[in-house]
Order: structure tokens, then sequence, then C-alpha cells
């Protein structure tokens, strides 16, 4: 049975638009926590577009589950990470142009940047996951970089337009999962997931994890955080 990590980046994100001081994504992180989340997730950009320092150390000191700060493999963003010290750190692939994060890390064109990251964090106590595509020599790569657990870009499943192509991104997820979990590593999966699409995610065999929040933070506009977690809780779990 998988888990589930909320992402509250998004209720940063129309704090932002007005750079005001509601809606707080800490309240938003507890009402979540109640609503049954097995963690939260929240990416600290180097552009600060949404998540902001004090949002980062105040929820650390707030939230009871696993706190999973995603970050590029920057040193100014790893020396915040070595000070507030989140249970797990997700790195992922970050452009100022981009919405949103599109794709997974290349770890293997970026394999010095991202060891080093990476020997920083885990030398704290720190677990870190990659966040890469579904594709098996990224997934060797992050292997032979000694993390504890891979997350699965989800993204080409869920733009898929038809049955067929998503039944094949599906299959590629199915397979990039077995050769994961082979090669001894915790299976998280996550982008682009909604209350549509999960059910067949969580099904996966040996997915741990499945990390969501856009489609959340959006169904809580209409019936509240804690509804909304309830909700694709009991999608995950079923």
């Amino acid at each position: 049975m998988a888990l589930l990590g909320v992402n509250i980046d998004h209720v940063a994100t129309v704090r932002q638009a007005r750079r005001t001081i509601e809606p707080d994504p800490v309240w938003a992180a507890v009402l979540a926590e109640i609503g049954g989340a097995d963690g939260i997730t929240l990416h600290l950009r180097e552009d600060r577009r949404h998540i902001q320092d004090r949002d980062l150390r105040v929820m650390k000191e707030t939230v009871q589950v696993r706190m999973n700060l995603e970050m590029a493999a920057e040193q100014e963003i790893t020396d915040i990470a070595l000070d507030v010290k989140p249970a797990k750190v997700t790195l992922v692939p970050e452009k100022r142009e981009e919405v949103t994060t599109e794709g997974g890390l290349d770890v293997i064109a970026n394999r010095d940047r991202v060891k080093t990251c990476v020997d920083q964090l885990m030398a704290v106590g720190i677990e870190v996951s990659l966040f890469i595509d579904p594709d098996e020599a990224q997934i060797e790569a992050s292997k032979q970089l000694g993390v504890h657990a891979i997350e699965l870009h989800t993204g080409r499943y869920a733009d898929a337009e038809t049955p067929n192509d998503q039944a094949n991104e599906l299959h590629i997820l199915r397979q990039a999962g077995e050769v994961t979990t082979s090669l001894g590593l915790q299976l998280h999966m996550g982008h682009g997931l909604t209350y549509r699409n999960v059910t067949p995610i969580a099904a996966i065999p040996s997915v741990e994890e499945l990390n969501i929040g856009h489609s959340i933070v959006a169904r809580a506009v209409m019936v509240g955080m804690e509804n909304a977690v309830r909700e694709m809780k009991k999608l995950i779990t079923d």
C-alpha cells in the first residue's frame, strides 16, 4: 500500500500571487496531516517562486509526519537543507523558465554535481531520493550514487491523450519499477497524478510512496484540505 506525500507548494503559489501572508502553507500542511497525509512535500526553488525559507523552517518545527524537501542540486539550497535537516530530500531538475518541473533529473549527465550534493546530505543522516524518468540507465546511475530511493516521473503517463498511450506509459513505469526494486531501491512516483488517473499507479507492485500536489490543492479550494487529502488517500489505499 503506497504512502501519500502531499505537496503544498501551490498553496504558497496563491499567497505569492499577492505577496501577502495568506494562505499559509504551514496551515495547509497541518490540515493535510489531519486528513491522513503520510508526509509533506515542499519544493524550495532557487527563484523562491512559491515556498519561502521561512515556510521550510516553520514546517520543520510544526508537522509531525515526515517532511520531504524537493530541491535542485545547488550549493545554496544544499546548505539550507543541511541546516534544517528534513527527513528526506528529493533532488529534482530546475529551470527558471519552466512552469513546473519538466522531466526527470539527468543523473548521468550531472553525475559529479549530483554526487557532491548526495554525499553532503547523507553525511548528516538525511535520506535522499532522485526524481528521474523511468529509464533503466538513469535508475542504475542513481543506484551507483548510493541513494535510498528514486521517484519515477509520471508526467508522460499523466499527459497521455489516448487510452493506448496511457497504457503504454503505465507499462513503462511498471517495468522501471521492477528494475528499481530489483536494485534494492525504494520506489516512489509522482508528477501530474490526479483523482482520475492515480489508481493504476497506486496498484503498481512495490510502489511505496506517491507525491501529489496540484490536484489535491485544486480540490482543496472546493472541499477543504482535509477532505481533499482523505479522498486521495482512499483512492490509493482501497
